[in-house]
């Protein structure tokens, strides 16, 4: 028995360096850098908002229609009273569509999906989006949410918090109530995606207030996880068969094998 023992923990301590001397090294993260934009003639004018006074819309609008749409009339509702028309008759009531993930359909979450939208209307470069898109979508994924503490609460009630390490709403709801130990169809859950909502209002504010004026700096949150499996799976990669910047492990679980050997196995792939 002590030599078998012998035998295994000295494979396994051949096997661990075995896999340390091929393991691949991780696409590192961008340094946080300064966002250039330069905004253009549009009829789609920004203000500087209060990002605390444009949450605090965004919660009481809630109830009308639910996340996205709270998210977008949080801001548009503000520039609507400043500058009047277009946003006087934005049509606001379209955003409805995105409650609970799109549509019911537990997908991407719908106060991330007004934040996209917004950025999308008032900053017309598509690199500065993808840019800012990416980096309030990575805070959201790893901030311990929701925070917000409203002026006038809907429900006496304060969540807990909880990291989502997810984009998708049905994730983040199952992660909270996991946490919390209240259902989904609760009232405390419901509280919980309210007080969300205005968190990413908050936050996109705060966002369109530094681009427009010239104080932005991207890159400031990144995901690990990502930057681990692109190395292999990315564009750079041998097997280049996946294009993502969302958190891999929200969905996606390590095996033991692959753990184990992927990188010896990816060492010896074809190129």
């Amino acid at each position: 028995m002590k030599i078998t023992a012998g035998v295994i923990a000295g494979g396994g301590a051949g096997l661990l360096t075995l896999t340390q001397a091929f393991k691949q090294k991780k696409q590192a993260g961008a340094a946080p850098q300064k966002l250039d934009f330069t905004p253009t003639e549009s009829q789609w004018t920004y203000g500087q908002l209060d990002p605390s006074v444009t949450a605090e819309l965004a919660y009481q609008s809630y109830s009308e229609g639910s996340c996205m749409y709270a998210t977008v009339v949080g801001v548009v509702s503000q520039l609507a009273e400043r500058f009047g028309e277009p946003y006087a008759s934005f049509p606001t009531h379209l955003f409805k569509y995105g409650h609970g993930g799109i549509g019911g359909y537990g997908s991407v979450c719908g106060t991330l999906n007004g934040a996209a939208a917004l950025i999308g209307l008032l900053i017309p470069d598509k690199n500065v989006q993808d840019k800012m898109i990416a980096d309030l979508f990575h805070w959201y994924e790893k901030e311990p949410l929701p925070a917000f503490s409203p002026q006038n609460a809907n429900f006496d009630f304060t969540p807990p918090t909880s990291v989502s390490n997810s984009v998708l709403c049905h994730a983040s709801n199952t992660n909270w109530c996991k946490e919390s130990g209240f259902k989904v169809s609760s009232k405390e859950r419901k509280e919980r995606c309210r007080r969300l909502t205005a968190d990413v209002t908050k936050k996109v504010t705060a966002a369109l207030n530094e681009i427009h004026t010239n104080a932005y700096l991207t890159g400031t949150h990144s995901n690990e996880t990502v930057g681990t499996c692109v190395v292999c799976h990315g564009a750079d990669g041998k097997l280049d068969n996946t294009a993502v910047k969302m958190s891999c492990n929200s969905c996606h679980s390590e095996s033991v094998g692959h753990r184990i050997f992927s990188d010896v196995h990816y060492k010896f792939m074809k190129e």
